[in-house]
């Protein structure tokens, strides 16, 4: 048993969201597209603008951010967290407070102002990371990409854009003015796969816990728990929720029962984190899709909603293209009769998801 002064973790910082490993595992490819992307401004060049476009939870900001931690003062770097931020002033601000080493005035001055102060301040090629960047306003995202964009004909700087995205058809949002001058280099991220899961959590486990306090049933079925879900954060999420129950318990070891005892909380979680992405029409099908059977045909589920709330065809299928890219569902095609049929699938128990839509 364990004594209260005598803990199972070797490490617990391995378990923090925004950890980041020495080493990333299944990335090889991408950061090496990174690295070559970058290179110039190392050079005193313009870097390669690019998008990394792939589903939640695949390495996007981590490759970027190991990147970006391997730079050394030769080049500028402004990492901005979009979701966080959201408005072009405080987006502004961060890049000023970066470039300029002081605080950005908070009121009474344009942000295109504090932009021109970039510019002018400026000494060395800079990279500009938009973490998430259709998490905010398209038009937004227009406004700010232009200025940057013809930054170096107006002012002669240095300038590359990094912009990560869940969705891959990020970019047909783009206006034509910013597509006319924004030539970019895309990474694709695509989901790990079982076995790749499997080696990134067996590093958490070996890293953050002392020897043997994980037990093998127990990791499986944190991998097999996170396979299900396709999202490696909830996995390590596990990890360490299991270790701590395991503590409560007084126990040297984690067990299979200290896994399903987090579960259900865990998945609560981190479903209602990808539940808030949602507007109230994309949370009223992804209700109607738990509360049907185990698998619904993609056309039957749109004709009950085209007689219940006459929504279009287009609109529809662009909801379950969302949750599909949330992780929140999955599409698998069967053939039936003449043609192949797109089936919707629950990726969670109907339970836990249920609860954590009836807090919103």
């Amino acid at each position: 048993m364990l004594r209260w002064d005598e803990t199972i973790f070797k490490n617990e910082e391995v378990f923090d969201p925004d950890f980041l490993p020495d080493v990333l595992m299944h990335r090889e490819q991408q950061l090496n597209q990174l690295i070559a992307n970058i290179m110039p401004a190392l050079r005193g060049s313009s870097p390669v603008h690019t998008l990394c476009l792939g589903p939640p939870a695949t390495g996007k900001t981590s490759t970027v951010r190991y990147i970006l931690s391997q730079l050394d003062h030769s080049v500028e770097s402004v990492y901005i967290r979009c979701p966080a931020l959201g408005t072009p002033y405080k987006i502004m601000s961060r890049v000023f407070e970066v470039v300029c080493r002081h605080q950005s005035p908070q009121t009474g001055l344009a942000y295109t102002k504090l932009f021109e102060k970039i510019m002018e301040r400026l000494d060395r090629p800079l990279i500009l990371v938009f973490d998430d960047i259709n998490f905010i306003s398209v038009d937004v995202v227009n406004e700010l990409l232009y200025l940057f964009l013809k930054a170096p004909e107006e002012y002669g700087v240095k300038l590359g854009i990094i912009g990560t995205a869940t969705d891959i058809k990020f970019p047909l949002a783009l206006s034509p003015e910013v597509g006319a001058i924004f030539h970019y280099s895309t990474i694709h991220y695509p989901l790990y796969g079982y076995e790749e899961m499997k080696d990134i959590l067996r590093w958490r486990v070996v890293t953050g816990f002392v020897d043997d306090a994980f037990s093998d049933e127990a990791f499986e079925r944190v991998v097999e728990l996170t396979s299900d879900s396709g999202d490696l954060r909830f996995g390590i999420y596990l990890l360490r929720a299991a270790g701590l129950n395991a503590e409560r318990r007084g126990s040297i070891k984690v067990e299979f029962q200290d896994v399903e005892a987090v579960y259900s909380g865990g998945a609560k979680v981190f479903l209602a984190k990808s539940i808030s992405a949602l507007n109230s029409d994309e949370r009223e099908v992804l209700k109607i899709v738990y509360l049907l059977d185990e698998e619904v045909a993609a056309g039957d589920l749109y004709r009950f909603f085209q007689k219940e709330v006459g929504m279009s065809y287009q609109r529809f299928y662009e909801i379950l293209n969302k949750l599909e890219r949330l992780r929140l569902v999955d599409f698998i095609f069967d053939k039936k009769g003449r043609g192949r049929t797109r089936y919707v699938y629950k990726r969670y128990d109907s339970d836990v998801v249920l609860e954590a839509l009836r807090e919103f």
